[in-house]
């Protein structure tokens, strides 16, 4: 069957709509991308590029991905990445080690604690120069208080560690022994005089604990003796004592019955 002019003119403008469409879909696709600008900032999405997904909308790229209302708001607030100090590149700036004699750039001692010594020293001398205390240490060993160490200026540098004795406790506070060191002299004045501190200190714990203990023998002996205040003699015999004499070195008392020589030793209250 031959086809009449008007139907093979309605198939050309048929075909010639088709590929129009085919090309604006075709430029579409190599123009809009996801994350660009377009897409981001416009105020109107295109309702045939939304897709519901679980009641939440989403807008289709058309390139494998799917934006949801906070990313294409324009208010969502940057990300502001933390800035580090610029590490010491100017030799003038560089601090020299104050074990070797040697400039050096950057070190574990430096970086914590402040102290001019660079790591290769640190492994040279380890633990027996530059051994670490912790605060509860430092205020028993040298005396300090907690003003001392936190509130002088400079306060000490320290950094945390988990403790020995139990992971769950919280952590310790490190200090640089050697920094603790000075800081005693500082307080103290002089080394000979943290030295006497550090005496007396003990001098007192000492007297404190044999008082404790001739307190607890007091308290052993009376115990142990009022049984024998408590006994009574078959003989219907009453004691007549002398003089009480007193024993200093025994903090105790004795006596003598001057009939029968019954011999005591007591202790009073």
């Amino acid at each position: 069957m031959e086809l009449t002019d008007d139907q093979r003119k309605r198939i050309e403008e048929n075909r010639k709509k088709a590929l129009l469409i085919r090309h604006e879909k075709s430029k579409a696709r190599s123009t809009v991308q996801p994350y660009q600008k377009p897409i981001l900032q416009q105020s109107k999405i295109d309702k045939s590029l939304q897709i519901t997904v679980a009641g939440q909308s989403y807008v289709d790229t058309e390139a494998g991905f799917l934006l949801n209302e906070d990313d294409l708001s324009e208010k969502k607030n940057p990300i502001v990445l933390a800035s580090m100090a610029n590490p010491i590149l100017s030799k003038t700036e560089q601090p020299i080690c104050l074990e070797c004699n040697h400039e050096f750039g950057i070190s574990y001692l430096m970086t914590n604690f402040d102290h001019s010594v660079c790591d290769r020293c640190k492994e040279k001398f380890g633990k027996e120069k530059f051994d670490l205390i912790t605060k509860t240490e430092a205020k028993k060993e040298y005396l300090l208080k907690d003003c001392d160490i936190d509130l002088r200026s400079p306060p000490l540098r320290f950094i945390l560690g988990k403790n020995p004795h139990n992971s769950r406790w919280g952590e310790m506070k490190l200090y640089l022994l050697l920094q603790v060191e000075k800081r005693a002299l500082e307080v103290w004045g002089s080394e000979e005089e943290v030295e006497r501190q550090i005496e007396l200190k003990q001098e007192k714990q000492k007297a404190s604990k044999l008082k404790t203990f001739k307190k607890k023998v007091k308290e052993l002996r009376m115990s142990t003796r009022s049984s024998l205040y408590t006994k009574v003699t078959k003989a219907s015999h009453q004691h007549e004592y002398d003089t009480e004499i007193y024993n200093e070195e025994e903090d105790n008392y004795e006596r003598t019955c001057t009939s029968c020589g019954f011999h005591e030793i007591f202790e009073k209250m």
